[in-house]
């Protein structure tokens, strides 16, 4: 179902502490301040000449960069050649970088940086054989990593992320976790028996017209509806995963075997020539792909997309056939093979634009089978480049542009980044425990899940109980009593990859002043699910000390 079918009615019924108390005076707005913290933005900056081999030696002088139109200063600057630290005094005379600027820390001219590459394998929309093709060359091609060089290789199959191996640079350890991976069930061909029974009849080309804003047949919209869903959900796993793996060191490379997430899910339903759809309430591909582009730059990440399903065997076009020749040619037009090439731009579109807006490459076709070579040759040489924004935690996306002061050279970075609220944050990392479990720091939340009642055919209701220490809590006096203002969040997917939204619910605590030992604040909560098997992740959060409390526990209708 679409990621917005899954719902929430809460009911908070505060127990424990605030039993049998007068109400406390009305606190102000907010209780605690705003806090402030001081962090960089890390650009991974690749020049190349108009032959596509990489630039060496420029210094920070030659470039430019500006966040939101506006020219901003480079505060930290370090060229990274064929895998190398490059000290300043190795780049010509004319680059080297002012005395304002500083080397990148952590990077040690003339000593190695290595590259941390974080494999995702969608277990979900491949098919085993091609995703098998994919992970067999990329095994065959472990020998080209570096003694500083490291992978991590996570899968998911819609529903659970299992971590195949962790950060290691042994072949061995890799070569079994490749095996692990293509031993693992894949749902690609469920993927294609769904696309089948969505389609509809097609009109001849004989009296087939132009249509424009035309809508989606019922059959078409619940199949547009289950796809966005779908698509949320694997978005949402490889962003929880780059969250899991955020810290690593050296270049942040992330290999993303993609077995066919379109970018327009309204035009991948429709799937017709001549036929323009305007369907509301289905997301667009910006929008719908965003969380893990957001994240990715966030957390410092390139994106290297890997097109596991490459073109259809049944179309012998090319990757660069004239559109011309297809959208006229009624004898290209009415092959049923000219649909699988309809679709297979609408993928590899949504591949080569998360991998662009990163400052990665999308691999497409026969380079899938040469992906950690072309990952490999692309990240060895390249410019950091740090600046220190203006961060308010708004939300707000902000546009990044790097150019170089030389003509006819190409640049390739990332071109936004998100200024995120801790709020935000705090829910990403709820949607992550939900995937891969509680991460560090989290501490463990007591959760009770009442017997389901059913409300519907479709929808049932559970009570989930939460408690937690009072002492582990931020209580600050407020007249005659003590007060937390705590959030409260719960995150779900079904067993048919269904999500919702993660809704922050703003929690008041009232304490006597003093405090009994072991005393515990229980919260009950009322929440409606699809009558389906269902995960939940119930958490809470302490704004005022950044603690996290978190659990993980399964709800199934009764038979």
């Amino acid at each position: 179902m679409k990621r917005s079918a899954t719902q929430f009615g809460i009911t908070l019924l505060l127990a424990g502490l605030a039993a049998a108390q007068e109400p406390p005076p009305e606190p102000p707005a907010s209780i605690f301040g705003e806090t402030v913290e001081v962090r960089v933005v890390n650009l991974e900056v690749v020049v190349t000449d108009p032959d596509g081999l990489p630039v060496t030696g420029l210094g920070v002088g030659d470039f430019r960069l500006t966040v939101d139109g506006v020219e901003t200063p480079i505060r930290y600057f370090t060229e990274v050649r064929s895998g190398t630290a490059v000290a300043p005094e190795a780049l010509a005379p004319e680059a080297v970088q002012p005395e304002a600027v500083a080397s990148v820390p952590d990077l040690v001219p003339g000593e190695p940086v290595g590259t941390s590459y974080l494999v995702f394998v969608d277990d979900f929309f491949s098919i085993a054989r091609d995703r098998d093709k994919v992970l067999s060359a990329l095994r065959d091609d472990l020998g080209r990593l570096k003694p500083e060089d490291r992978m991590a290789i996570v899968a998911f199959d819609g529903d659970q992320l299992a971590m195949l191996t962790t950060w290691t640079s042994s072949t061995k350890e890799l070569e079994r976790a490749l095996r692990d991976a293509m031993a693992r069930p894949a749902k690609g061909l469920q993927r294609a028996a769904e696309r089948r029974q969505a389609a509809g009849p097609r009109i001849p080309s004989t009296r087939r017209n132009l249509r424009f804003g035309s809508g989606l047949e019922f059959e078409e919209r619940f199949y547009a509806d289950l796809l966005e869903g779908q698509v949320s959900n694997m978005v949402s796993a490889a962003a929880a995963s780059l969250r899991a793996f955020a810290n690593p060191p050296g270049r942040k490379v992330f290999m993303l075997l993609n077995g066919g997430w379109p970018y327009e899910i309204d035009d991948y339903v429709a799937n017709e020539v001549g036929r323009f759809v305007i369907e509301p309430g289905i997301q667009d591909g910006r929008k719908l792909h965003a969380p893990l582009i957001d994240t990715a730059n966030q957390v410092g990440y390139t994106i290297f997309t890997v097109d596991i399903a490459g073109m259809a065997q049944e179309n012998q076009k090319g990757a660069d056939y004239r559109s011309d020749d297809l959208y006229f040619n009624d004898s290209v037009r009415d092959d049923a093979r000219f649909s699988d090439f309809i679709r297979e731009h609408n993928v590899q579109y949504a591949l080569t634009r998360v991998a662009a807006e990163t400052g990665g490459r999308a691999l497409l076709n026969a380079q899938r089978l040469d992906a950690l070579e072309l990952t490999e040759a692309a990240t060895r040489t390249y410019y950091f480049l740090g600046f220190e924004p203006t961060w308010r935690g708004d939300d707000k996306r902000h546009d990044l542009r790097v150019a170089v002061n030389r003509e006819g050279l190409r640049v390739a970075s990332r071109d936004s980044y998100v200024d995120f609220s801790r709020r935000s944050e705090v829910s990403a990392a709820v949607e992550s425990s939900l995937l891969v479990g509680s991460g560090p720091g989290v501490r463990a939340l007591e959760v009770e899940v009442g017997s389901p009642e059913r409300v519907s055919l479709n929808v049932m209701r559970v009570k989930v109980k939460v408690s937690l220490p009072a002492e582990e809590i931020t209580l600050l006096p407020v007249g005659d009593a003590r007060m937390a203002e705590l959030e409260l969040r719960v995150a779900t997917i079904d067993e048919n990859g269904g999500r919702s939204d993660v809704p922050v619910i703003p929690m008041r605590v009232s304490t006597p002043l003093e405090i009994q030992p072991g005393s515990r604040a229980t919260y009950e909560t009322t929440i409606e699910l699809r009558r389906v098997k269902n995960r939940l992740t119930v958490a809470v959060y302490d704004p005022a000390a950044g603690t996290l409390w978190a659990s993980t526990v399964e709800v199934e209708p009764k038979s």
